[in-house]
């Protein structure tokens, strides 16, 4: 019987990604490599490379664990309600993680946990709604990428910090090439971390979706 590795039972898939999670929370995305890892784990970079392979793989692990935390909406829950329970799931957990978002870049989601938890029940539900799947997957998609957006552009865990740097670049505008930023600056700097955006356009989206009658 072939003998269990000490390092392979610490650096299992969960404690991988749980640690790059906190690397990349505390000290910011730059600071997540194998070698940092190992040194979380205590264990060789040999041993993370082996469960994970590479970055691609790393930040794939990170996003499956994220999934698991995502609802098990309950059957015969109202659409609406399910739709928008699920999205608002997933925003607050992208928002959580911004340098996750800034590694995972353009690259899509496609593991396992995160189709079962979030895209298959999401356009089960439109279909049995009474949708077409191309008219789930179109109203699954505006919602998903809504919601990526909204988390991708701006630091939500440091909102004042946002709002700083924001503040310096519109006070250094021309007001008369830019006369609406410049003088609308304290109108318009509250918008860029405030969840409530989210929150209004999603429920817009799941209203302009919601299958007739």
């Amino acid at each position: 019987m072939p003998r269990r590795s000490a390092a392979l039972d610490r650096a299992t898939p969960e404690a991988i990604a749980v640690a790059a999670l906190r690397i990349i929370d505390e000290e910011g995305h730059g600071a997540l490599s194998f070698r940092a890892l190992a040194d979380r784990l205590d264990v060789s970079h040999a041993t993370v490379q082996r469960r994970c392979t590479d970055l691609a793989g790393l930040l794939d692990l990170c996003t499956e664990h994220l999934a698991g935390q995502l609802p098990e909406v309950p059957a015969g829950t109202d659409w609406a309600e399910a739709t928008e329970r699920r999205f608002t799931a997933l925003y607050r957990l992208l928002t959580a993680h911004p340098g996750l978002l800034v590694l995972r870049g353009g690259r899509p989601w496609l593991g396992r946990r995160l189709l079962a938890r979030l895209v298959e029940p999401a356009l089960a539900d439109n279909v049995a709604a009474g949708m077409t799947p191309a008219e789930a997957m179109t109203a699954y998609r505006r919602m998903y990428l809504l919601t990526l957006g909204c988390a991708a552009f701006v630091d939500h865990r440091d909102p004042a910090g946002a709002t700083a740097a924001s503040r310096a670049a519109l006070a250094a505008l021309d007001p008369g090439e830019f006369p609406v930023l410049t003088a609308g600056m304290d109108a318009v700097l509250p918008t860029l971390t405030d969840h409530d955006v989210y929150h209004g356009a999603l429920r817009q989206l799941i209203e302009a979706a919601r299958p007739g009658p």
